[in-house]
């Protein structure tokens, strides 16, 4: 076999051994921890409810505020590292519910569009582009200095076109040449016959331009 397409089924394998296992940590942290954490909440409204003293009842209640925090966290986090809408409804709706995590975690506003119909992706390349997406939205939050991204998706007969545009602060491409975030977020178009394309200036923000060959 061409020494190329050796090296891309083995990432190929790797990428998608990582996936199952996220997903199962995704659905264990939903459906076990969480279940779980609401379980001990309702025990603690219980207690309160039965409790006369006020430094007891106090206490308790706080321990249900942080119960209840923890588990809001533990949902955001489920989503974040593999959203149900991603295998049930499709790449769009996933990345709408993404972006309101997102959005209220970093307090970046996501101004999503998408012109054309939507069309059924295979849940491979459905997950690869999401990923990507994600990748290009953390960086984003980490480096970009911004209040405001923009995307757009765009459904051709044969092709998506998405572009991610930040409006920060930009950086030199050729000074980081491929990170590992940026190569990652190459490999895994390559790997679905597809692009992903980054692009910055100083002072003028970064574009990541995603394409995807569709059956």
């Amino acid at each position: 076999m061409d020494p190329l397409k050796m090296k891309q089924k083995i990432n190929s394998y790797i990428i998608d051994s990582q996936e199952e296992e996220i997903k199962r940590i995704a659905l264990e942290l939903h459906e076990g921890v969480g279940q779980n954490l609401y379980s001990i909440l309702t025990g603690l409204q219980f207690i309160e409810s039965g409790t006369q003293e006020p430094a007891m009842k106090n206490y308790v209640r706080e321990m249900e505020l942080l119960i209840g925090k923890t588990i809001q966290e533990i949902r955001l986090l489920s989503v974040e590292l593999h959203p149900p809408a991603l295998t049930t409804l499709g790449l769009l709706p996933a990345m709408k519910s993404y972006i309101k995590c997102y959005t209220s975690t970093f307090g970046i506003l996501v101004d999503l569009n998408s012109d054309g119909i939507e069309k059924q992706i295979p849940e491979k390349d459905r997950i690869a582009v999401f990923r990507v997406c994600q990748e290009a939205l953390m960086n984003i939050a980490k480096y970009a200095d911004t209040s405001n991204v923009k995307i757009n998706f765009f459904w051709k007969k044969d092709e998506l076109k998405i572009t991610i545009d930040d409006f920060g602060k930009g950086f030199q491409p050729k000074e980081y040449g491929d990170s590992s975030g940026l190569a990652v977020m190459k490999e895994r178009m390559l790997l679905t016959g597809g692009q992903c394309v980054i692009s910055s200036k100083i002072g003028e923000g970064t574009s990541v331009e995603i394409s995807l060959p569709l059956e």
